[in-house]
Parts: structure tokens; sequence; C-alpha cells
């Protein structure tokens, strides 16, 4: 696409005029905020607007009520969107407003951009099709509906059941604060429930016949904390308690439990390190007189780079250019940045590899420049899973102002902003064009395969969760 302007530019009014019911939906989903795998209403809105569309839907992926698939055309090449439309705890934020405000006190809020992503992803997926149909090529476009990627790894439990197998490509976006090719070296990660069982007792009668689960948390904890000097320096652990055994300081705590966040460059590393952190916590349940378990919640491979499809993208990014904003979208934009500290703002342009002189800019108006190199970043996605599997391209749009850290009241203030909508739509564009760079070219998908089949060194993908784990939704209570 990016060597013929014309069919851009076609391309582009489609898009434009496809967009107001995926602006709309967009929106739909913001103010209906749903947690990891009970996305219920946003899927039901989004499903609407795929059928209206003409795609074929197929429910239930991989068991998953909120995981599903929507497909349209025949023969030829199959390239799927991943679409996400989960939000993030205690970010409730009134809209349109530069100080935090919310609606509902610890309600959920969309500070991830997902309600974009998933309707930008939709948009890009109904405007290839039309362009398919339009020239008469053969091609086949899937809309996958991936829940649970905030601590859930929706897209990880859909690929150990086999949902992307036979994808030539994939395509997706982020929105974030500036537009660009998102080639990233991130994360891979394990996320675990440890859990202890003591006795019970009375702390001051009777402690010496008591056992601590509380104990033999935060003795795991300190363990664990020592072995921050002896793992690789890109590592990261986190842990929250979950269970600290009650509220009473006069009952040995009887039961307690911690959830880990273990991360890692690489999905064997991050293996490897799970098994340092299970043995702090058989250490603590022996030095308390406790007896442990685990519970693997979910895991995500790290994202296979695809510099085939990212030049590509790349190339249809600079040919449509960033989106254009106008006065009052700098102005709203301006107003957010004052909330932010320059600290906030120079983390957030370095962590996306961008000149430090962009930092003054309230919104982004161009093209972040790309020679191939990945930026390392040390976020987890599950996209990386669909990455070790099929060949995986993703952009990034501008929708925030230039700063706005992930998952704060700032971003989801601007989730239904007329500067959001503009770089979703833009999003969807590149997106689409590139998508169709794919049908039109089976030489490229080849070699974009080929790419893929060298980095993983003629591996099969091995998921990271464990065939007898299953997704959140699924498991019986207690």
């Amino acid at each position: 696409m990016k060597n013929d302007p014309i069919a851009l530019d076609r391309l582009s009014d489609a898009v434009e005029a496809k967009a107001p019911a995926f602006t709309e939906l967009s929106d739909r989903i913001w103010e209906m905020p749903e947690l990891r795998f009970a996305e219920t209403r946003s899927v039901e809105a989004q499903i609407a607007l795929l059928e209206a569309e003409g795609f074929r839907v197929t429910r239930n992926v991989a068991g998953i009520p909120t995981a599903f698939m929507a497909e349209s055309g025949d023969g030829g090449p199959l390239i799927g969107f991943l679409g996400e439309f989960d939000a993030l705890a205690g970010l409730s934020q009134e809209p349109g407003v530069a100080e935090q405000r919310p609606l509902e006190a610890g309600g959920n809020g969309h500070g991830c951009g997902h309600n974009l992503l998933g309707a930008g992803a939709m948009l890009a997926a109904v405007s290839a099709r039309d362009a398919l149909r339009e020239s008469g090529m053969k091609g086949r476009v899937r809309y996958y509906g991936c829940p649970g990627e905030e601590g859930g790894s929706g897209k990880t439990f859909m690929a150990r059941e086999g949902a992307f197998d036979g994808l030539d490509a994939a395509v997706t976006w982020h929105p974030g604060a500036f537009n660009a090719v998102m080639s990233i070296r991130n994360l891979a990660n394990y996320q675990v429930y440890f859990r202890f069982k003591g006795k019970a007792a009375h702390a001051a009668g009777s402690p010496h016949l008591g056992r601590s689960a509380l104990d033999a948390v935060e003795l795991m904890n300190v363990g664990v904390n020592y072995l921050r000097e002896h793992m690789p320096q890109e590592a990261r652990v986190h842990y929250a308690i979950t269970n600290s055994g009650g509220v009473s300081p006069n009952v040995v705590q009887a039961e307690a439990e911690v959830l880990y966040l273990i991360r890692a460059p690489k999905v064997t590393e991050a293996a490897a390190l799970f098994e340092r952190v299970k043995a702090c916590a058989e250490g603590a349940a022996i030095m308390t007189g406790t007896k442990w378990s685990f519970e693997i919640d979910k895991a995500c491979s790290e994202v296979a780079q695809n510099r085939t499809l990212e030049t590509v993208l790349h190339g249809n990014f600079q040919s449509l250019g960033a989106p254009a904003y106008d006065e009052a979208d700098q102005r709203f934009a301006a107003e957010i940045r004052r909330s932010l500290s320059a600290e906030d703002i120079a983390s957030e342009v370095a962590s996306f590899g961008a000149d430090a002189a962009l930092e003054g800019e309230a919104l982004h108006d161009g093209v972040l420049p790309f020679d191939g190199t990945p930026i390392t970043q040390a976020g987890s996605t599950d996209v990386g899973d669909v990455s070790q599997i099929v060949p995986t391209v993703q952009a990034w749009g501008a929708c925030w102002a230039v700063g706005t850290p992930f998952h704060t009241w700032q971003a989801v203030a601007q989730g239904q902003s007329a500067h959001a909508h503009k770089g979703m739509v833009q999003a969807a564009k590149v997106m689409a064009a590139t998508a169709l760079d794919g049908f039109r070219d089976p030489e490229l998908l080849a070699r974009a395969k080929a790419e893929l089949a060298q980095r993983r060194g003629g591996k099969p993908y091995v998921s990271p969760i464990p065939a007898e784990v299953l997704a959140p939704p699924l498991r019986k209570a207690g």
C-alpha cells in the first residue's frame, strides 16, 4: 500500500467513513469498564457491530465466555486483528477534565486505553475486509476479541488452545503518546499464588502451640528480596499479600496468601526464576512449621519481533502521517500535561525511545523513526504468545498527551477525547493498510514467517501455562 498513494487515499477515506460507529463503540466500552474476563457488555457491544457488518462470530473461544472470533471473507491468506477491551480497578475518572475526579469511589476505569484498542482493531478489520471486496482479492479477515489482558493473559489461554493456529499474520496496536511501530523487547512473566497453612493459637496465652502462616509469607518475602541481588538485572519480581490471615493480632494466623508476579526477558528465564521463588516459599514453610502450596494464575511469553512486517507498517505510517489535531485538542492535552511532573513526562518519552526534544510537545504530530532496533520496555503483554505462533506486528497510536503515564487517571480522562478518537482512527488506517499489503503480496507473508521460524530456531511454541491451569472464569470457586 505504501507504494500506491491513490490506494492509500481511498483506504483513508473509507476508514473515515466507517469511523463514527467505532468511535461511538469505544465510548460505550469506556462507559462500562469491566475487569478481566468479566467484560460481558463490552463483548456484546462488539459482536453486535461485527454481525451488523456481516462477520461470522464464534463465541466462547478456548472455553472462555468473553473470548470470541469474528471472520469475513473466503479463500486466500488469513490475517487476524487482535482486540482488547478490559479495564483496570481503582481508576474511575470523569472524562474530559484535567484533574482527578472519580465518577465512582474505587470504581474501574480504562487506564490503558483498551476501549480504544478493541474498537480501533475492529475498525481496521472491517476496513480491510471492505477493501478486499472492492479489489476482488481473495482473503479472510478475522477479529479476535481477547479478554483479560490486564493481569489475566487471555491470549495465552487462547493460544494454548490453538485459537491463533492457521493465521498468516496478526496485526494490532496500543494507545499511547506517540505514533510509531511498537517494536519492543519486553518481559515474559508468571503470576502465581503462594498459600501457607499453619495452626491457630492464642497469641499471648499459648503462642508455642501456633504455627503462623503470616510469618511464612513474611519470611518468603524477605527471602525473595534477598534473591533480587542474584537474579538477572532485567528481571522484576512484585508481590501483594492477598490474605493476611485475619484482623485479630491476638490470634496466630492459620492461613495466609501472597500473589507473586515474576518477570524476565525470556519465558525460559522467567520459569527458572519462578523455581527460585518457589524455593524461598519452601524455606519459609520449613522455618515456620507450616505447609505451602502454589497455584499458577497466568503467564505470558516475550514478544517475538518481526522486522519484515514492522518495516511495512512503518512505511504505511509515514505515508499516512499523524492525526490532524486542532486547537481544542492541543489545549486539553496541555491541561493534562500540567497535572504531570517533569519526571513523569521525561520517563514516558524515554520509554517510547523518543527524542527528549519531544518532551515539550502537547500532542505528537509526527511518526517516530524506525531502524529495526526494538525498544526495551519492562512491561509484559500476552500479545507475546501470539507473536511466538504467527508473525505479529504492532503499532503505537498517539491518543494521549505526551508524557501521560499508563494506568493513571490522566489516561482515563482522555479516553473519550477527540484527540484519542483521532489517534485510534489513524492507527486503524495503518493497520488496515499493512494487512492489505499482506493480502496483495504472498511473498511478504512468506518472508515474515521465515523470520519467525528463524527467531524460534525451529522450536515449536509451548504455552507457559500448564494444561491443567484453567482460565480464571472456568475455575471452581474455592
